[in-house]
């Protein structure tokens, strides 16, 4: 499989790694937005300007797109999706219906499979959310992130204006993940499940006070939660800030006999040391699929719900069966 990169931040630098890991692919290509010759990748592949992806369609076999969700997503994946296979990682929950839907059309009309939302969240824990609820029908879904640092969340506050830079944790509260454990059942809000901690560095100049309350108040991002802002300085979040760490819990309480009385707890759990690393891999995985499903004749905008197991691996029936199941 030929593969190529759009955007060579830390997920795109992490996706190069993960390539190299898998035998049956190839990277092409790392595409950028800046000036190719102000990019060196690190595994030697050549960089090209974004704007040269419209003539390597018989070069790539998936194009996986590593931009933000806040800006670059919604409008790369559909535009992309008319000439490769891709894959994205767009993670803003509320807005995938309607990101699906613009992606679907795009890639239906040009015969593509756009696999979207790919990650570990969305992703891998939506998966687990599926299973767990599939198999345990009398119960409670409960999903906690962090402590750790989230790359959209981050993304956002680094977009507001008089920002240079910024880091959010999010933090989940000890008290409803011990409850839920217990199988307590209890209803949590959203601000009763997270806090959220952003560590800003600030242009000179810039108004303090309104760069805390548009991060406060930013719709899908902070406004649910109980949000803490500290304005430090670049040496400080250098210092104290510079890994990418993060992971969480995907829960589901449940009850099974006549009378419900046996309780059971499903609990599927990540530490990462570096977000932009797995959530990388998990990228690859699926961009192995979608060349597979759409080698089978499939096109049009997918999610990991519609991926067969056996898709993402390099391995064949045979030595699944024997080695995995």
């Amino acid at each position: 499989m030929r593969i190529g990169i759009l955007g060579y931040g830390n997920l795109g630098r992490g996706v190069e790694c993960a390539v190299v890991q898998n035998d049956d692919m190839e990277l092409v290509g790392v595409f950028t937005r800046r000036a190719p010759e102000s990019v060196k990748a690190v595994s030697g592949v050549p960089v090209y300007h974004a704007d040269e992806l419209a003539g390597m369609q018989d070069k790539l076999d998936v194009l996986i797109l590593c931009g933000g969700s806040a800006t670059d997503l919604p409008e790369q994946t559909p535009e992309y999706a008319k000439l490769f296979n891709v894959v994205d990682s767009f993670d803003t929950h509320a807005k995938i219906p309607e990101h699906f839907a613009k992606v679907d059309a795009s890639a239906k009309s040009a015969g593509k499979i756009a696999m979207i939302s790919v990650g570990w969240d969305p992703g891998m824990f939506s998966l687990n959310r599926l299973y767990a609820n599939a198999i345990l029908r009398d119960g409670n879904d409960y999903t906690f992130w962090g402590k750790g640092v989230s790359q959209g969340h981050s993304d956002a506050i680094r977009r507001i204006s008089g920002v240079k830079n910024a880091k959010q944790y999010t933090i989940p509260v000890d008290e409803a993940l011990a409850s839920v454990r217990a199988c307590e059942n209890p209803q949590l809000s959203t601000r009763q499940k997270h806090t959220r901690e952003c560590f800003v560095v600030a242009e000179e100049g810039a108004d303090l006070d309104r760069i805390e309350a548009e991060i406060k108040n930013m719709p899908n991002y902070f406004a649910d939660y109980d949000t803490t802002v500290h304005f430090i300085s670049e040496e400080e979040l250098q210092r104290d800030h510079a890994g990418i760490p993060h992971g969480g819990f995907v829960l589901r309480t449940g009850r099974t006999g006549k009378d419900g009385e046996h309780n059971h707890v499903i609990e599927y759990s990540l530490k990462l040391d570096s977000n932009p690393e797995f959530t990388a891999c998990v990228l690859v995985a699926y961009a192995r699929a979608a060349y597979r499903m759409n080698q089978r004749g499939m096109s049009g905008c997918k999610t990991v719900f519609d991926v067969a197991p056996a898709d993402l691996s390099p391995m064949s029936g045979e030595e699944i069966r024997a080695q995995l199941l």
